[in-house]
């Protein structure tokens, strides 16, 4: 597929659309799996679901797949702003 480059400036500055409520995905990062499991209950008292994702090759880093139902744009933001804020937490994508 092309991609018409006059688009991708369009594509880029648009916002995109997402239909509240739904659930969203965050990925959490830390060195402690169980301290990230335990910072996502604290944080996030509606989880959908959460698993174990990837390690990093040394076993320094982990990753956690966190499903959460959230109703609008602001509690979507807060969750987000909440986990990394979160001492256990090192980065929320």
């Amino acid at each position: 597929m092309l991609i018409n480059p006059k688009n991708m400036e369009q594509c880029s500055t648009s916002k995109p659309v997402i239909t509240y409520p739904c659930v969203w995905l965050y990925k959490v990062i830390g060195s402690d799996a169980d301290a990230l499991a335990r910072a996502v209950n604290t944080v996030c008292p509606e989880i959908t679901s959460i698993s174990s994702s990837k390690a990093s090759s040394g076993g320094k880093y982990c990753s956690l797949n966190v499903e959460i139902e959230v109703t609008d744009e602001a509690s979507r933001l807060a969750v987000y702003q909440n986990l990394k804020n979160h001492i256990a937490v090192k980065v929320v994508l």
